[in-house]
């Protein structure tokens, strides 16, 4: 039998060092929070034929009062324009503009006499760009997005360490019942601090923003690790049941080492799923998938 509660120490020392660089991320570097929290506008195309720079796309819509236009390439040709929120008429005037500008580079090496405005009867077959995303949220909605991630969370918890007290309330010795979720509330904390401070690191190294799904990925490692640690406490629970309280420290290593091949291969089968999800599952979840993966 591993003696995994006697060495909790090397487990402690581990898991502090984690956590105090994800402490650390968050406080110097943040979160970089999406439009889905900040507001404004995600719109995401790609070229067909022609391409352009990021100076000539904010210089084709610089008349169209988008604010400050933050541009971001993604592969050969996908771009990433955020600005802030406009309405549908403005968005179709930005892919007008956009084909305008297209067909400008192309135009002015065959007649510097063309006008531009010819060449604009834009449809979908027409256009130069194909557009892949356009999201676009007010300032306000975003606020109150924020506010209900954070309830949403708070709730979760306050729920989990109320059931799990109501639950052991039969194996209050040596242990009172509620600290069991207490302790199931640390773990959580643990999982999801960590996480976070990834993605500090990923936001400010590659400029990953977070959103709703990102609350959805964090809610679903609150319940995903609850379970697990559910496991660990349930057997310890029958052991305290079968064998009294005489070595509390044995019957909890030993509860540990009787779901540890459990966990293992749980955690090694939910992984290799979110790995091709992650591989083929798309832009749109990719991050989704990473949050899971980490947490």
């Amino acid at each position: 039998m591993l003696k995994i509660i006697q060495k909790r120490k090397i487990w402690f020392i581990f898991s502090a060092i984690l956590i105090s660089i994800s402490i650390v991320a968050l406080s110097v570097w943040g979160l970089k929070l999406g439009i889905d929290f900040t507001g404004g506008t995600l719109m995401e195309f790609s070229f067909e034929e022609e391409s352009l720079n990021s100076e000539e796309i904010k210089n084709a819509l610089k008349d169209l009062d988008l604010g400050e236009i933050n541009v971001q390439f993604s592969g050969a040709d996908s771009v990433l324009l955020r600005f802030k929120d406009v309405d549908e008429n403005t968005h179709q005037e930005i892919i007008k503009d956009l084909n305008i500008a297209i067909s400008g580079e192309k135009i002015d090496i065959e007649s510097e006499n063309i006008d531009l405005e010819s060449v604009v009867a834009i449809d979908e077959e027409n256009s130069k760009i194909k557009e892949h995303r356009f999201d676009s949220i007010g300032p306000v909605i975003g606020d109150e997005l924020k506010k209900s991630a954070i309830w949403a969370i708070i709730i979760a918890l306050l729920a989990i360490v109320l059931y799990i007290g109501w639950a052991f309330r039969k194996v209050s010795r040596p242990v009172s019942s509620f600290k069991y979720g207490i302790i199931a509330t640390i773990a959580l904390f643990h999982d999801i601090i960590i996480t976070l401070g990834v993605f500090s690191v990923l936001g400010h190294l590659y400029n990953i923003e977070i959103g709703i799904p990102f609350v959805a990925a964090l809610l679903a490692i609150l319940g995903y690790s609850v379970n697990d640690t559910i496991v660990v406490f349930d057997r310890t629970r029958e052991n305290l049941i079968k064998s009294g309280l005489s070595d509390f420290e044995e019957v909890v290593n030993k509860s540990v080492n009787e779901t540890l091949i459990r966990s293992l291969n749980t955690s090694f089968t939910t992984l290799l799923i979110l790995t091709v999800l992650f591989l083929f599952g798309g832009v749109t979840i990719k991050y989704f998938i990473v949050a899971l993966i980490v947490g």
